[in-house]
């Protein structure tokens, strides 16, 4: 449909907007997040809705008052920002919806791997890699945190210190041995 026959506020998100929050939890999977990381989600959702919202809104309706909207750059710019405002928004409300809060220092079995251990593991080229396993939308690679759904992390669940798992990888198979597991204090 020619985008001259549609009402400005029908338009639907570019796709690129939806893309952007890749990180999907296989079907069925619960949405496993730690305390601080729920935390992290609520305060952006807070952020977006309180300031950064009202400021693109404002911005937007100063700019629609300036006439022509076809090469007005505040008015193009602010809508796309606020549909990709929209759309994070959306996307952190359902993240939250089914959050499942889980204490690692609450963890009777501390000899296994579990969600919240931090785990050090050889690779077979005697490589040791130190990764904290964490939820989906708090992996952080760079900082050695890696989602529960991930490759490594999935091999490493319910081993213990000494066993010896295998991670099917794009290189083939590799072997990965469990050094130690930690898990954070109860407060």
């Amino acid at each position: 449909m020619n985008r001259a026959f549609t009402k400005e506020g029908d338009e639907a998100p570019p796709p690129e907007i939806e893309i952007e929050h890749a990180a999907d939890l296989p079907a069925g999977a619960k949405n496993y997040i730690s305390a601080a990381g729920h935390r992290r989600l609520q305060d952006e959702l807070k952020q977006l809705v309180k300031v950064e919202r009202p400021k693109v809104v404002e911005t937007v309706a100063w700019a629609a008052g300036n006439g022509d909207r076809s090469e007005n750059g505040d008015y193009i710019y602010g809508k796309k920002r606020l549909r990709e405002i929209d759309g994070r928004i959306r996307f952190l409300t359902k993240r939250l919806e089914i959050a499942e809060i889980v204490d690692p220092a609450a963890q009777p079995n501390r000899d296994q791997i579990f969600f919240g251990a931090t785990v050090t593991y050889a690779t077979s080229d005697d490589k040791e890699h130190t990764v904290t396993i964490v939820g989906i939308d708090e992996a952080d690679a760079d900082h050695g945190k890696v989602s529960w759904i991930s490759p490594v992390a999935r091999a490493l669940l319910k081993s213990r210190v000494g066993d010896v798992v295998e991670l099917k990888g794009p290189r083939g198979v590799d072997t990965l041995e469990v050094v130690s597991i930690a898990y954070p204090d109860k407060a």
